[in-house]
């Protein structure tokens, strides 16, 4: 009787830690899928729309309350002593070495990382950035206003991704977005940033602020150009939207405002990526000029262009 009473509270107390262990793991899964919503600056209603998934479900998973069955596909793969990741990649674990490699790669130490990406991409940082340099953050951060004084100073040339993307499919973005979706831009987004870096070995670029939430084209964006984070409070984002007169962000809702705090919070690491920050809150324009070119002369960006 001992004996079976022992095996009961063994069964008891495994399930309870496998309890605790599936909570924790569906709390996992819905901050990262909070966490990508909001760094692409998607409502709930859009990726409901756009999944076919209901937002009460999207609620409940964003809540730690996702389906079991996220669970029992991970017990799954346990039993099978495969990595999660192997049943849900669109590589073929068995014909690729790009999974185990990626295995790997998040064992490794530090310092093996390093000579991984060393041996990948050998090139010198800033022979690959020449005199490259782009201006991310979010609307109203002043990427295009003193990115055009910056580039005049400086005697270089001073470029609008969205404007490049727009000369290349012969229509405004607006109307892009509308025919080919938000996929559709990304993809024109990505090859605009590659025909830059390929055209221009000096240059200032001013990029959407929702780029840093594509990894593919931010990687390739930090290894080819040098970056500065231009920042500002929420509110002087704001009010420097609506003083050039676009009265979108604030038009028929009342939480704009936070919705914009979320964004900026959801971004902020990756906004933090850059080499650099300016930060133009509470400054006038030429307060903010004078930042920006003494950081681009203390980091010796385009040094060949002072001669």
């Amino acid at each position: 009787m001992m004996d079976e009473l022992a095996v009961f509270r063994g069964q008891a107390l495994s399930l309870s830690e496998d309890s605790d262990t599936a909570e924790a793991f569906l709390r996992r899964v819905g901050e990262r899928v909070r966490d990508a919503r909001g760094r692409k600056s998607l409502s709930r209603k859009v990726v409901s729309e756009r999944s076919g998934v209901s937002q009460r479900y999207l609620a409940q998973l964003e809540g730690g309350e996702g389906n079991i069955s996220i669970v029992l596909l991970r017990r799954v793969a346990q039993a099978l002593e495969v990595p999660f990741e192997w049943l849900v990649c669109e590589e073929d674990p068995w014909s690729s070495d790009i999974i185990p490699v990626i295995g790997l790669y998040q064992r490794a130490t530090a310092e093996q990382r390093s000579r991984v990406l060393q041996i990948l991409d050998p090139e010198p940082a800033d022979l690959r950035r020449a005199g490259r340099i782009t201006l991310i953050g979010l609307r109203g951060a002043g990427k295009s206003t003193l990115g055009r004084l910056a580039a005049d100073a400086l005697g270089m040339p001073f470029l609008e991704l969205n404007e490049e993307i727009e000369q290349a499919s012969g229509m405004p973005v607006g109307e892009l977005m509308a025919l080919y979706g938000n996929e559709g831009y990304r993809r024109l987004e990505q090859q605009a940033v590659e025909r830059v870096a390929a055209t221009y070995d000096q240059v200032i670029l001013a990029v959407a602020g929702g780029i840093v939430s594509e990894p593919a084209t931010y990687d390739f964006l930090l290894r080819h150009f040098h970056a500065v984070w231009l920042r500002a409070r929420p509110e002087e984002h704001m009010a420097r939207v609506r003083g050039q007169g676009d009265e979108r962000p604030m038009a028929g809702n009342p939480s704009a405002m936070e919705e914009l705090k979320g964004i900026l919070t959801s971004r902020e690491a990756l906004y933090a990526r850059a080499e650099a920050q300016v930060n133009t809150s509470g400054r006038t324009l030429e307060e903010s000029l004078e930042e920006l070119l003494r950081t681009i002369a203390e980091h010796h960006w385009v040094a060949a262009s002072a001669d």
